[in-house]
This record gives structure tokens, sequence and C-alpha cells, in this order.
């Protein structure tokens, strides 16, 4: 039955209307806005005042006037359907088919505001995710639970890397295979079928479910698309037992719109323009991954936002890092270089990492190696500094040897093939391989046990190519003390 419609608006100002109040109103209702010939457009309250009631719509406002314009309020705030039929589906922003299927077929409908989870409800994250990628599973670990963004630039290949870690992370302490909810916010339709045909080719579409908020569509409809995701998301969690990976692409995009809604309604703005409550808000979205007592489900998100100007004290990126449990950073000139992934593992970060490895997790040596070709890696970018002021000629034997550690480490431990899903004991190996060509003395992180259990087999476990690399390096630097 239809409620009551209340005629007539005090202003059209861009996507935004404002009414007269109703009795009982409350933040974040819908509402049905009818426009003059009965076409009915989607609403939902952001704001409120003692008088006035501020509606956002989904969509566009021409054709709308003041005087011809009824508002239904429907006392209820936005719900998604949800049901395990979700898996397999592509919807758009709003949670409306877009595969051409009819709607979900259940009558469970959950608020995509989401529900306060108890703090002491929440269990620590401690399993490995393995993701089959080196810079992350060696240096940066995804840990089950956590949330692990990617900070990118335009251009640079972070579709790419998302669509690899989707289609290969899995959790080695059991057999459950992860169910995937992406959302795309904002993103260009070429991205979109990537990311589509790229599931479809690699038969993990049935696992997937979709939220696309193209960038043809309004700006608006980008605020309610991750908030779709995540209910899903926790629906598969936390009531069917399942472990969810959240990807959501672009929340630069995001922001871009939250910023639109800020200034449209005229509010003092902060940092670049964006609204005061710009952290808050990312943090409602960010919170809603975890585990919780009770449950054998699991939210992990990986956010990506493309840094503007590859600016990482924007706005954006330096909230996200506060709120989040790290970063993986990519990096222009690994990317320039032909490196893929181009993962920058020095300013990268996972402050999970240390509760996920070692020792009946992945294996007893990740800590001291991880650590041991972190600080390898760092001396090189201190080296390739000093090399362009007084020239590579004038650099000692060691600082050499650093030089070509920085060479091979990007190329074989950073670098790897799309469709190459290595695992976390391949990876470990490579970072052996790759230490044996630095002087044993630099290698002040890593216990004589250890050496001596690993080092020499590790040689061996690595490709022929890298070996034989190897091999030649140590030759070298010994005819040439």
């Amino acid at each position: 039955m239809r409620g009551v419609e209340y005629r007539g608006l005090s202003s059209v100002d861009g996507p935004i209307v404002i009414t007269k109040r109703r009795e009982n109103a409350f933040f974040g209702e819908i509402t049905a806005v009818r426009d003059r010939s009965r076409g009915v457009r989607t609403g939902r309250i952001i704001d409120l005042s003692s008088e006035y009631c501020v509606v956002q719509i989904f969509g566009s406002t021409s054709g709308l006037s003041l005087d011809h314009t009824s508002i239904e309020f429907l006392e209820a705030p936005m719900e998604l359907r949800v049901s395990e039929g979700l898996m397999g589906r592509v919807f758009d922003g709003l949670g409306k088919p877009i595969d051409g299927y009819p709607e979900v077929f259940s009558s469970e409908l959950r608020n995509v505001n989401g529900y306060p989870i108890n703090p002491y409800a929440r269990i620590y994250p401690r399993d490995f995710i393995q993701t089959g990628i080196s810079s992350i599973d060696g240096m940066n670990t995804l840990i089950r639970g956590q949330k692990l963004p990617i900070f990118s630039g335009n251009g640079l290949s972070h579709n790419k890397l998302t669509a690899q870690i989707i289609r290969q992370a899995k959790i080695l302490s059991g057999d459950e295979e992860f169910v995937m909810v992406f959302a795309g916010m904002g993103i260009k339709y070429d991205v979109a079928r990537f990311f589509i045909e790229n599931f479809e080719k690699t038969g993990v579409l049935s696992r997937v479910v979709m939220f696309l908020s193209l960038a043809d569509a309004p700006s608006i409809e980008r605020i309610i698309t991750p908030r779709c995701a995540l209910t899903a998301a926790e629906y598969l969690a936390f009531e069917k037992g399942k472990h969810v990976l959240v990807v959501l692409t672009d929340m630069t995009n995001y922001c871009e719109a939250l910023r639109e809604i800020s200034a449209t309604l005229s509010e003092v703005p902060g940092r670049k323009g964006y609204p005061g409550y710009l952290y808050s808000d990312l943090a409602e979205l960010y919170e809603r991954a975890g585990r919780i007592k009770g449950s054998e489900g699991s939210i992990t998100q990986i956010p990506i936002l493309s840094m503007p100007s590859d600016d990482i004290s924007h706005p954006i990126p330096d909230l996200t890092g506060y709120i989040t449990e790290g970063q993986i950073v990519l990096d222009r000139e690994l990317f320039q270089k032909g490196i893929y992934p181009p993962i920058s593992v020095l300013p990268s970060l996972s402050r999970l990492m240390k509760d996920g490895i070692g020792e009946g997790m992945t294996r007893d040596d990740h800590q001291a190696v991880s650590s041991q070709a972190f600080a390898a890696y760092s001396k090189v970018h201190t080296v390739r500094n000093l090399a362009a002021i007084i020239g590579e000629e004038e650099l000692s034997k060691e600082d050499k040897q650093y030089l070509h550690f920085g060479e091979l480490f990007e190329r074989y431990f950073l670098g790897q093939d799309e469709y190459e899903n290595r695992s976390i004991e391949q990876t470990l190996d490579i970072a052996w391989a790759l230490l044996s060509v630095l002087p044993q003395n630099e290698l002040y992180r890593l216990s004589p046990q250890l050496k001596e259990k690993y080092m020499e087999q590790a040689k061996e476990n690595v490709s022929a190519a890298l070996r034989h690399e190897i091999e030649a390096l140590i030759d070298a630097m010994q005819e040439n003390p």
C-alpha cells in the first residue's frame, strides 16, 4: 500500500532537494520522489533540521519542479536483498541486477549502513593468506580479517594486481575457498569489462559478487555502492560462515563524491576541500572488516585508491593509512622499468604480518628473511643515491654487490608473471638465493642455524635462470676481490 505523499519542494540544487520535514523522518530514510508525470526516483535523507529534510536523489533531478513534485517517505533505510544467490551475479551501485537475470529470490533484507559491532566480540586476525605474489606474501603479508589498502596512481597496474589477488588468494590453514565481493565506484566501462572477462576466463566468477557504479552513473550512487558490497559480505561471512575478500575500487572516486555532496550542502570544507568528516566516513567502511566470535566466517578488505599526483600525503591515502592496518604502495619508477607488480616494498607495510607468519603458519625463517631482505633493499637505495653523486666506478666492492643484489631482487623477487602463483616456500627460497650474493657478514639478521638450514638448499630450488645469474655473479666477485 502506498503511503502519504507530501507535495512541493523548497529547493532543487544539483542532486539535492530540500522539502518540509515530516514527523518521524530519520537520517538515512529512503524516499520515493515523483515528478509531474509520476515518474519515480529514489532518494535518501542525508540531513535534517527542525523544519526541513535534505534529500539526495540517486539520478538526475532534471524535470523536478518545486510545485508539482511529491515525496513519499518510505519509513525504512536503504536495504539490500541477500541470499547465497548473490554469488556469480553483477549488480549496479544500488544493488539492482544488471546481468540480465532477475532479482535475487529472498525475503531477507539488510540495512546497507550495517550494524555496530561490539569491539569485545572481535577476534584478532592471525591466519596467513597466500596471494601467490612474493612482494606481498614475503614482506607485507595479508592476514585473514585484515584491511590492507593498495595505494596506486593513474595508469599503474593496480587492476591487474587486484584480479590476480582475487584469482589466487587462499588460506593455508584450511581448505576453504574465498568468496569475493567486488565494488567498483566511478570506474570506466573497459575496466569493468576487464574484471568480468578475467573472472569468467579463470572460472572464479561463480564465487564473485560484483557491484558496479560506472563513471557515467550519478556520482551520488558511489556513496551507496561500497555499503551494498559490505552488506553482502557481512551476510555471507557472519551468517553463512564464508571467508570473504572485499575489493573496493576506486576509493578516490568515492571521496570525490563525498566532496561534491559536501560542497552542495555548503558545509565547511577541510583539507583540499574534502568534508571534515572524511575520516569518520571512511572508518565506517573500513571497520566493517574483521572476524567475530561465534562465526566461522571473516571479511578481509583490500581498498584500492589512486593517489592524486602520486602524492601519498594527500588526505585520502593519509587518512586511509591511519584507519587500516598498513598499505601496499605501487611505484611508478618500477612500473616504467617494466616490473610487474610494481610494488615498492619499502614504504609498504602490513602491521599484522608478525602475527600471521612463522613456524606452524608459514615457515620458521619467514620473519628473519623478510627483515634481512628489507634491510638489504633499503641499503640498495642508499647506494644508488651515492652512485648518482660520485659515479658507480668509485663505489666500494661491497656497494657494487648491493647494486647487483638490487637489480636481481627487482627482476626475480618483485617481478613475476601476471598468472604466476608462487607458494610461500618458493617466495622464501628466492629471497634466500638472492641474499647469498651479499657478503655473509652483512646478513646480520639471519642466524647461522637458519643459513645452514636454508641457504644452499634454496639455490637448488629456484629457477635455472636465477641460479645461473647468482653463480656467475659470485664467480665474478671472487675473481675481482
